[in-house]
């Protein structure tokens, strides 16, 4: 269930610019969306941190500009406690499919939305 409110949607914009190829190749715009303790879980299992997250962001998939995009669907979010919103979706990527979950925080009163946590699963081939 998706509780649309401002914070889930502007989460949402925030994970939808970090599927953008030009925010993807550059550590600078990337910077700004990942929170500073940002970890994230691989689909291999590998623990991600935020530092070797903006240095491997430019070489991975959906980070060339004409190249393969990534394709989201299914978003739903909910504002778990003030500054703090959890996003559930799908993505598909050269046919390959995965179930996303991501925290994005936002601390201060100046602060953007910021994603603290991600974690992506892949979808084996015929699972619905």
């Amino acid at each position: 269930m998706s509780r649309e409110t401002d914070e889930v949607r502007e989460a949402i914009a925030g994970e939808l610019r970090l599927m953008d190829p030009e925010v993807r190749a550059s550590r600078s715009l990337a910077r700004q969306l990942l929170d500073p303790d940002f970890v994230e879980v691989g689909a291999s299992g590998r623990r991600w941190t935020y530092d070797e997250t903006l240095a491997a962001l430019p070489e991975t998939d959906g980070a060339a500009e004409g190249g393969p995009r990534y394709e989201p669907s299914e978003f739903t979010g909910v504002l778990l406690a003030p500054g703090l919103v959890h996003l559930t979706y799908e993505t598909t990527l050269e046919g390959n499919r995965a179930r996303r979950s991501s925290l994005w925080r936002k601390q201060g009163a100046d602060a953007t939305w910021q994603m603290y946590y991600h974690q992506a699963t892949p979808i084996p081939p015929g699972t619905v």
